[in-house]
């Protein structure tokens, strides 16, 4: 009898709930079912940002890194952490839903926090301490053989996990919501900005609670707290389930842009050349591939009519199913290569954010390193560096709100559209904001090695007579850019990409991180190899950070982030929307 009752009820096609049932559109779904991915994603920031944000420390002090060694490993460590969020967005999209990467994921990063908890706890599993004041001519043991393959085994399987979350818990948050509805689209995207204002409040427990506790009560406390952190939002997430509608797997995206891309290639040949290849790319939008569609079948059910003519963009992909295919298994359909033109059209946009993010890779480095030679007092209060971070939260947090219920309605009463601002405003105003923030960053550089120069620290460890206030600008700018760059990006991959390639596409978000914090690292080494060649004295080198010259590197980072935005302008003009409605 609820079998029968059950098949009565009006479900959403193409989604199944936690028990593989086909899901209710009255039962699941909806904001409801978005608040505890919310919830979760502040606990899953919270233990993966406490460790983040502190850790070019942990590494100098107790593991005995040089700073710039500190720096890279950092950086490597949080963009293998993002980079495998493509893994995650894959295995969503292909074979399990966005549900099942979730627990999995969860349980990853939970036996990696175990891991660095008990190496943070056991004296024999770290190098020796190290007194420089002491003995100065003693040089410190660096981490090495067993004790450093238990510090990097945890670290990865964290990173793994991470990435995994990352992947699936956002698009499992946006696909809650009907999109074929104009009420549906704009939940959707308060969505979003309230998934980032609650990665922000989970690092402000992280940059100010966890970090104090670390530099206080010791690393493995730290640690602790992110294990039980990362441990709770699991029941927290089930608790969720009989609300959840979970997309079923449609396939791997992969398989599809493979198949296309040495379909065409084959038929494609020498025939046109790469100018004409790139005018094409973006003169004309992809024909509008219904996104409210599961697998070939619409919100009701029904069939969905295929694309029988393949658009005039990036003509030379249409070769994949204009020309007899060299095989039968790369025969393609014109709806897989319309989906793939837009998979291409993407990726620029997304390219364009990766010098952002290779920016924000300085808050976790070479910032906190400013930091910490600087006074961290504010009255009685030592404030540990790595607490540095709070500054672009907290206008994160406020900002986020006032975003998503002033400025975003205004908008749209303005220009009388369903966005307001669109989504490539945003990611544009966030490049800007970035380009502003290393200029501040190169300016209080100056300033802070003045004072050391006047007060006759150069040589010294001591705390220069400088707030670190004056880092606060650089956060507070580079926090903003994250911002908007940031929700902006999610947003746009997830509205913008097909239905089938979802999850992969909105991971491209975490990817750009990923690359970011790979090429900062790419870029300090290529900086210290040639000014090294030049000058003898590579500008980020050395085990005191008043001898590096670390405002040109600033200043380098400004010049490239201005190109950058300048090459971002040149695609978000002509990138054309494919699903751009009118507000109504």
């Amino acid at each position: 009898q609820d079998t029968e009752c059950q098949s009565q009820l009006s479900t959403w096609h193409g989604y199944v709930d936690w028990k593989n049932r086909p899901a209710l559109t009255n039962r699941h779904g909806g904001l409801r079912a978005a608040s505890f991915v919310l919830v979760v994603e502040v606990l899953e920031n919270l233990a993966y940002l406490a460790n983040a944000s502190n850790l070019v420390l942990y590494f100098s002090e107790y593991m005995h890194f040089s700073p710039s060694k500190s720096a890279n490993s950092v950086t490597n460590f949080m963009g293998t952490a993002f980079l495998l969020a493509l893994l995650g967005g894959f295995l969503s999209d292909a074979f399990c839903t966005t549900y099942y990467i979730y627990l999995i994921s969860a349980l990853i990063e939970f036996l990696g926090l175990v891991v660095l908890t008990i190496q943070a706890r056991s004296g024999s599993m770290k190098p020796p301490k190290c007194d420089l004041q002491a003995a100065p001519n003693v040089p410190c043991e660096q981490v090495h053989g067993a004790q450093a393959a238990m510090l990097f085994i945890g670290l990865y399987l964290v990173a793994l996990g991470v990435g995994g979350i990352k992947g699936s818990l956002p698009p499992h948050g946006a696909e809650q919501f009907d999109e074929t509805t104009p009420q549906g689209r704009k939940q959707r995207s308060t969505f979003f900005n309230y998934f980032v204002f609650c990665l922000a409040f989970g690092a402000l427990i992280a940059v100010t609670f966890v970090v104090w506790v670390e530099d206080n009560k010791g690393w493995q406390w730290g640690f602790g707290i992110s294990t039980f952190a990362i441990f709770l939002s699991i029941p927290i997430f089930l608790a969720g389930s009989p609300f959840y509608r979970n997309k079923i797997p449609c396939g791997g995206p992969l398989t599809t842009i493979s198949k296309v891309l040495i379909a065409a290639l084959l038929n494609c040949g020498a025939s046109r050349n790469s100018t004409s290849a790139i005018a094409s790319m973006t003169s004309s939008p992809s024909p509008p591939i219904p996104t409210g569609k599961e697998c070939g079948k619409n919100s009701n059910g029904k069939e969905v009519g295929s694309i029988e003519t393949p658009s005039t963009s990036l003509s030379c992909l249409n070769r994949a199913v204009s020309d007899t295919p060299a095989c039968s298994a790369l025969q393609c359909s014109v709806q897989q290569v319309e989906e793939v033109k837009i998979v291409m059209k993407i990726l620029p946009i997304f390219a364009c954010t990766i010098m952002l993010n290779c920016c924000l890779a300085q808050l976790s480095t070479f910032s906190v390193q400013q930091a910490a030679s600087m006074n961290t007092k504010v009255g009685s209060l030592k404030v540990p560096p790595a607490s540095l971070p709070i500054f672009p939260v907290l206008f994160i947090i406020i900002l986020a709100p006032v975003y998503d219920h002033f400025i975003i309605p205004f908008a749209r009463r303005v220009t009388k559209t369903e966005m307001g601002i669109s989504h490539l405003q945003r990611i544009g105003i966030g490049l800007f904001l970035s380009i502003v923030a290393m200029a501040i960053a190169a300016l209080v550089e100056i300033k802070r090695k003045r004072v050391a120069t006047n007060s006759e620290l150069l040589d010294s460890t001591k705390p220069l007579p400088i707030t670190f206030f004056w880092i606060a600008f650089q956060y507070l700018f580079l926090g903003s850019a994250d911002l908007f760059t940031l929700a902006g990006l999610l947003e746009f991959c997830f509205s913008e990409a097909p239905v089938s390639m979802r999850s992969l596409a909105t991971s491209l978000s975490w990817a750009s991180l990923a690359i970011g914090y790979y090429l900062s690292s790419v870029i300090v080494s290529i900086v210290n190899r040639v000014t090294g060649i030049s000058t003898n004295k590579p500008w980020l080198s050395g085990s005191n950070l008043n001898h590096y010259h670390l405002e040109r590197f600033y200043w380098l980072m400004c010049i490239l982030s201005t190109l950058n935005f300048m090459h971002y302008l040149f695609w978000a003009t002509k990138y054309k929307y494919r699903s751009a409605r009118s507000s109504k």
